[in-house]
């Protein structure tokens, strides 16, 4: 996996995580326990900092970019699904942002909210926690249920489990 240093801006990446070698881990990004970061992932710190809280999942084909002296910031075992676009913006625990979204800069995404697949959130906008987004640009479209938070915790450990068994099984041939 290719993981760069830039002068002092170096990754710092627990052991128990796991990432795929296409992932990309450019400079000051910071990768907490059991997180899964996916195929064709790039997570660029190089101006910036990234980082990422314990058994968090970036699923394939995320980027993820802070600007010069910002940071992109996720809580714990938050879910960014497969081509999400995340811009210099706090994710907080639990949130799980959609296929193909986008959280633009200076956003944040409260605890336990849900952003919808391909939905915009625009730049400087709070999404308050418990909230389901969807569209573009985001708007509200009601409470998160507690049906939801059970499925999203199973989903969830789906990935922290990937990151352990990935590292202890996952073999190129």
């Amino acid at each position: 996996m290719p993981i760069y240093h830039i002068k002092d801006r170096k990754p710092q990446i627990d052991e128990s995580a796991w990432i795929a070698p296409s992932a990309e881990i450019i400079g000051d990004v910071r990768i907490g326990k059991y997180c899964y970061i996916g195929w064709g992932a790039i997570l660029r710190g190089d101006y910036g900092t990234i980082i990422i809280g314990d058994e968090t999942a970036v699923e394939e084909g995320v980027i993820i970019h802070a600007r010069p002296m910002g940071t992109a910031q996720f809580g714990k075992r938050v879910t960014i699904g497969h081509g999400a676009l995340i811009h210099n913006s706090t994710i907080k625990d639990n949130a799980l942002i959609g296929m193909r979204a986008t959280i633009s800069d200076y956003s944040e995404v409260g605890e336990w909210s849900l952003i919808a697949e391909g939905a915009l959130v625009t730049r400087k906008q709070i999404i308050p926690p418990n909230k389901i987004y969807a569209g573009v640009p985001a708007k509200e479209l009601g409470d998160l249920k507690e049906h939801n938070r059970q499925e999203w915790e199973l989903a969830k450990q789906i990935y922290v489990d990937l990151a352990k068994r990935y590292g202890q099984e996952c073999v190129r041939q």
